[in-house]
């Protein structure tokens, strides 16, 4: 499994559609979800990408693992407030969404992941 890029329509069908319930967090996924908001110029974005990758491999089946490209995606990224990239939005099933910026470690992302969207 990869990390799957992911537009406007397809981010409103998967994780939450917040035109249809702009004031209410509703997850529609099938999976908790990680949501990278990156762009192809970004070093930081770079180094974290394939560490991303690794990890869609690792949780298969577990999670999802999303990439939004703030360059092409200008909405997303202003409904969510990115202001400094990477920032990683990590979606449980249930709860509220943790958003985190900055590039992470393997290490901390698997915490992250393993806490936030498994509940371990």
């Amino acid at each position: 499994m990869k990390a799957k890029e992911v537009t406007k329509k397809e981010f409103l069908n998967r994780v939450v559609d917040y035109e249809a319930n702009p004031s209410e967090w509703k997850f529609l996924g099938e999976r908790p979800c990680l949501v990278d908001f990156y762009a192809s110029w970004c070093g930081p974005c770079r180094m974290v990408a394939p560490v991303l990758e690794e990890l869609a491999g690792e949780y298969e089946g577990r999670i999802d693992i999303y990439k939004v490209n703030t360059e092409q995606e200008l909405e997303l990224a202003a409904v969510f407030g990115i202001r400094s990239i990477p920032s990683l939005l990590f979606c449980p099933r249930n709860g509220r969404p943790q958003m985190m910026q900055g590039a992470m470690s393997k290490g901390d992302l698997k915490k992250m992941i393993d806490e936030v969207l498994l509940g371990k």
